[in-house]
């Protein structure tokens, strides 16, 4: 195997302790976000002073340095993101920006960024039709989804142009949606999975037909170890990823040695052991395979619900009132044990002080101000990170390197973008409506129909309500799907279809060749500034649906010169999100109830499931101050309502009051 075929090891870096361990560790490269812009919020991330010396000390060791800012960029955010991308290649000069907003590969050309572009998983570049598309946009690396087993990673690679590389996520935390198809956060308040601010509501526990309550949607771990070994016969792998930049500088080690262990020996059983066992250590959830063989596929949501992070060490035991716990293991001074799962009540994460040997006691300290009463006896204990000696020495030596390369200069940027023309606006146009079926519905109808494209409604819908009618294609395409979704289209236009919804960018390469078509931007190209909308004319798009995830003042804000005509959903049930994994334990279209009584329901459609709120979206007492927008085309979501879920007394506005966070 020639020495480029090798792929690079990615660490994730959420502070400086973490990027000078994936150093020491000899990572290839460092993935990190700065303190706007980046997908995760929680971390503590980057000033662009800080991250200048480290991307030196990063070069003179080997390591590129990647910066994410893979958000969402709301209406007025380009200025400030071509500003910052600006600064960056002045100061930084990382070897490739991580985005998922259209807006940010047109930014980044405007400003003249000199390094890679890579298309976070955020993006949701699912299907191989899609990947020569993404290079015409400017992309040099895809990130493909998690959710993606071995044969449809070969589908990906083999449909990869010259020039193009994919990355694989080979290790860490799997969110339950489909990346990019989550707004389940968003939904119950305003905190934005697509903005780097997810609350993680998957990970609370729920409870199903009056069964205990469970985790029915949290995930254990992505861990591929050795099932990396096919990777390296796929030149276009360029990359292996390793998810977690909330973890601590021992997770980055580990994680970076066990990975380049098994890339480095793949024909060595013994290097194989190592690598799972430093894997072991490594202080992430309990890891599986998930669905990536996709003869042995595991749907990596446990029965038992243990998906907390860390390593289990002890349960809380009382002692004359005081807390304390038993370690299964020796803990040493600098580790850090969290107490009690992250959602629970009075949970709390404290240092270790001193050491405490295995089966020692270890009194548990009152904190000022924690919140919930005391955690009863028998409350799980996690060692969640460690410090130890030889580790913080590699450490603490690069932390003295760093005074080689001084802090640069602040550079201020005066980066102004090129705005894409507005469309002309049509002062006569009347007010549309447009119902989406899943199913030709009975009876008349007196909107426009919208359905969603499958073979079973194609046949069943009538040849002349097939030309007045729009054809949604669904949110995520998956690479065993594209040979379905191709001849649909054709059997649909053949029919006479004209007007076809996209839910990706990358669907409109589907419809190069027909010049014919009407294409639209759907609600899930999570369009949201003028800039994204650009790219989508320029790809064809006529106009664009917003998401409902935006507030009123971001609608405002996007309505003013948009470079395509507008529309907008005002009713219907709205997903929480898309997912492809489901728990064993969860029943189609039964309720499923949250511990603050939120209602919720999951449906299959195709290979995905759609989680969807027990309470509909209901924006219609807004259609004025929509129209005077100048949006004319609204959309109503008709999805039929099971049985056994309770017809609920209220409706949302999603987060139409409120500030998009």
């Amino acid at each position: 195997m020639s020495k480029k075929h090798i792929p690079e090891i990615m660490a994730p870096a959420g502070d400086k302790q973490s990027y000078l361990a994936a150093v020491a560790a000899g990572a290839d490269a460092v993935y990190l976000g700065l303190k706007h812009f980046s997908a995760r919020m929680q971390a503590k991330n980057f000033s662009i002073s800080e991250l200048a010396q480290l991307a030196s000390l990063g070069r003179d060791h080997g390591t590129k340095t990647y910066v994410a800012m893979n958000t969402l960029v709301k209406p007025k955010d380009p200025e400030s993101a071509g500003r910052l991308i600006d600064r960056l290649q002045k100061t930084v000069k990382p070897y490739a920006l991580i985005v998922q907003d259209l807006a940010m590969l047109t930014l980044a050309k405007q400003a003249g960024f000199q390094g890679e572009l890579h298309l976070s998983t955020l993006a949701n570049v699912s299907h191989p039709a899609g990947l020569a598309l993404a290079k015409k946009l400017g992309a040099s690396r895809v990130v493909v989804p998690r959710e993606l087993n071995l044969d449809e990673v070969k589908l990906m690679a083999e449909a990869c142009p010259k020039d193009l590389d994919l990355e694989i996520f080979v290790h860490g935390a799997l969110c339950h949606c489909v990346s990019g198809r989550c707004y389940w956060s968003s939904y119950l308040g305003g905190k934005s999975g697509l903005r780097g601010r997810c609350v993680q509501p998957c990970r609370r526990l729920y409870t199903q037909q009056k069964q205990r309550p469970e985790r029915l949607f949290s995930c254990n771990d992505l861990s591929l170890d050795v099932l990396t070994k096919p990777l390296l016969s796929m030149p276009k792998v360029a990359a292996w990823k390793i998810e977690g930049r909330k973890k601590g500088p021992h997770y980055v080690f580990y994680t970076v040695k066990a990975y380049q262990i098994l890339r480095d020996n793949p024909q060595d059983p013994k290097a194989k052991k190592v690598a799972v066992d430093l894997l072991e250590q490594a202080l992430g959830r309990p890891t599986s395979h998930s669905t990536f063989l996709p003869q042995r596929a595991f749907q990596p949501i446990p029965k038992d619900g243990e998906t907390s992070s860390g390593r289990l060490v002890g349960e809380i035991k009382l002692d004359q009132r005081k807390r304390f716990f038993q370690p299964r293991e020796p803990l040493h001074p600098g580790d850090l044990i969290r107490v009690g799962y992250e959602d629970q009540p009075g949970h709390c994460t404290f240092p270790i002080r001193r050491r405490v040997p295995k089966r020692g006691r270890m009194d548990i300290p009152l904190f000022k101000g924690q919140s919930g009463p005391p955690l009863p006896s028998g409350t799980k204990v996690f060692l969640v990170d460690r410090r130890e000696p030889e580790l913080s020495k590699l450490i603490k030596g690069l932390n003295s390197e760093l005074d080689m390369f001084p802090a640069p200069e602040a550079k201020e940027s005066h980066f102004t973008p090129t705005w894409p023309k507005a469309a002309p606006r049509k002062k006569t146009q009347r007010s549309e409506s447009i119902t989406l079926f899943r199913q030709p519905p009975k009876g008349r109808i007196f909107d426009r129909s919208a359905f969603w494209l499958e073979k079973a409604t194609i046949s069943k819908v009538p040849s002349n309500a097939v030309v007045r009618s729009q054809w949604w294609l669904p949110p995520v395409i998956w690479p065993d799907e594209d040979k379905k979704y191709r001849s649909l289209i054709k059997e649909a236009v053949k029919k006479g279809a004209r007007e076809f919804v996209i839910n990706a960018p990358w669907q409109a390469a589907y419809f190069e060749d027909r010049k014919s078509s009407t294409l639209v931007a759907g609600p899930f190209c999570n369009a949201a500034n003028r800039l994204a909308l650009g790219v989508l004319r320029d790809l064809g798009c006529s106009s664009a649906i917003i998401s409902p995830e935006l507030p009123y003042e971001d609608i405002y804000e996007l309505a003013q010169n948009p470079p395509l005509q507008l529309a907008f959903i005002v009713k219907g049930l709205w997903p929480f999100g898309i997912a492809r994994f489901q728990s064993e334990a969860v029943r189609f279209d039964q309720p499923i109830k949250s511990p603050m009584h939120e209602v919720a329901f999951v449906r299959q459609h195709g290979q995905n499931n759609w989680i969807y709120p027990g309470w509909e979206l209901d924006l219609t007492k807004e259609y004025k101050k929509l129209e005077r927008l100048g949006i004319k085309t609204f959309i109503t979501i008709r999805e039929p309502w099971p049985k056994d879920v309770p017809r609920p007394k209220r409706t949302s506005d999603f987060n139409w009051n409120l500030q998009l966070l």
